[in-house]
């Protein structure tokens, strides 16, 4: 079991011990001392910059540097800044109103951190999706635990080194080591565990957490469905669709899974996304912009689902513009677009993953719906199109994490909005006053004042009371 090599030889229960006595020394960190590690943080993403890109390139055998650095460290960066930004008028007493009948007392939230929060981070964005919970648990005034995946090993061990060199262990740590110490992990105490990774692995440590009762957040995917409109500009539209698809080469939780596009539009559609694809790309395999699947497995598992869809009728169009060979020495895998898949087609059942996009015909408005409608809620929702009609039927009667209207993936970088899924897709949200909040506990306070009416409904009861209670009840 490879531990954080700043407390070399620990365990996890040790870690864990050792930051919840240092948070029960200072349970209400103050501004200045949280401003410090969330500047901290910052200045880490600045000075590790190289070292993290390179890391995560070699985990992925070709990680676009800046795809690393627009989707990673910039997104990180914006979430640290805007806390910084913000952070005093979270940590203040909120104000909230008071009954009529418990005049002149007063009521007032005051957020509190919650003790020692662990996070549970994955490969296909490592450095954001570790960093990006722990800016909301730093500002909140916590302790954080973190482990990353097994799958981006280098990465693992230069975030630990780097954050070895920023903290002490008692206020920010990092865990690394293999699936068997991520098992232990999330069965520790924590005072809220965050969890970002596919909807199985989400339920089993829901499970694990609930042996504990540990609040869980939960950043999950699912299928998340393009809703190309009738009235859409495909012009403008393909591009934005290309870019979200094929960002990461697909491995992100809120790519664009599927395309829903009018009857008879398909063959428009798909000859433009390979134009606009090949605009993105004109070479692949030695393009330092494209990157790769991040292991052998996930690749076998992509060319074993496009396998099935051929083999099932569907037309399947590799976009490889300069028709290279990628038969054997690379993880890269061409972009590639799916006709006349099917229901029952793994391609249409799994969450893809990958660069691979179905194109499937529905017969408008209320059909799209009700594929959506029929499966898991989506962590995210796209809709393209100018008819505003069809466009408030979509966002008003489907249930999904979040949406962007006429773009892809923009919306989880908006710090004034929450970020998180629903149903299957998640649980818990995050960015911003939101992930703060979603950290904190939001404690209930009144405070009574010196000369006040309470003393009312003090027995003996009596008619007076009765009175009194009926009053209320009329006017509340």
């Amino acid at each position: 079991m490879q531990m954080n090599p700043s407390a070399p030889g620990a365990s996890l229960s040790g870690m864990l011990a050792r930051q919840r006595a240092a948070f029960e020394s200072e349970p209400m960190p103050a501004w200045t001392v949280r401003a410090d590690r969330l500047r901290r943080l910052l200045d880490l993403t600045h000075r590790c910059e190289a070292r993290f890109i390179a890391a995560i390139d070699a985990d992925f055998g070709g990680r676009s540097a800046h795809e690393s650095r627009l989707a990673e460290l910039f997104v990180v960066r914006a979430g640290i800044r805007h806390a910084l930004r913000h952070l005093r008028g979270w940590m203040r007493p909120r104000r909230v109103p008071t009954q009529m009948h418990f005049l002149p007392g007063g009521n007032h939230l005051l957020p509190q951190p919650l003790g020692v929060v662990g996070v549970v981070s994955p490969w296909n964005y490592p450095l954001q999706l570790a960093l990006g919970p722990a800016v909301a648990a730093l500002a909140a005034g916590n302790r954080v635990l973190i482990k990353p995946s097994e799958l981006t090993p280098r990465f693992a061990a230069a975030l630990a080194q780097a954050v070895g060199e920023a903290f002490d262990p008692s206020e920010v740590a990092v865990a690394t080591g293999d699936a068997d110490v991520a098992r232990a992990f999330v069965e520790l105490p924590f005072d809220h565990l965050f969890f970002t990774g596919s909807t199985a692995v989400g339920r089993q440590v829901a499970q694990a957490a609930a042996k504990g009762l540990v609040p869980v957040t939960l950043e999950l995917g699912g299928k998340s469905p393009v809703i190309i409109d009738a009235s859409c500009d495909l012009g403008e539209a393909l591009p934005r669709i290309a870019f979200g698809k094929l960002l990461n080469a697909g491995q992100t939780c809120i790519a664009p899974d599927y395309l829903l596009v009018p009857a008879g539009r398909s063959e428009a559609v798909a000859h433009g996304l390979v134009a606009a694809m090949g605009r993105l790309y004109p070479r692949l395999r030695d393009n330092a912009d494209y990157t790769a699947i991040v292991s052998d497995r996930h690749r076998q598992r992509l060319l074993a689902l496009l396998d099935e869809a051929r083999a099932q009728g569907a037309r399947v169009i590799e976009v490889n513009p300069a028709g290279e060979d990628f038969s054997a020495g690379t993880r890269k895998l061409p972009p590639t677009l799916v006709l006349g898949a099917t229901p029952q087609m793994r391609l249409m059942q799994e969450e893809i993953f990958g660069p691979v996009l179905p194109i499937v015909e529905v017969a408008g408005t209320e059909a799209a719906i009700a594929h959506v409608r029929a499966g898991d809620p989506p962590l995210a929702l796209y809709w393209f199109g100018r008819d505003r009609v069809a466009e408030g039927r979509v966002l008003n009667e489907t249930l999904a994490g979040g949406v962007t209207v006429n773009d892809c993936l923009w919306h989880l970088a908006q710090e004034h909005q929450p970020f998180g899924g629903v149903g299957a897709s998640g649980q818990g949200a995050y960015h911003g006053r939101w992930g703060f909040d979603r950290l904190s506990h939001l404690k209930p306070v009144f405070r009574q004042a010196r000369l006040n009416g309470t003393f009312l409904f003090h027995p003996p009861y009596g008619r007076a009371f009765e009175r009194l209670l009926g009053l209320l009840e009329r006017l509340t």
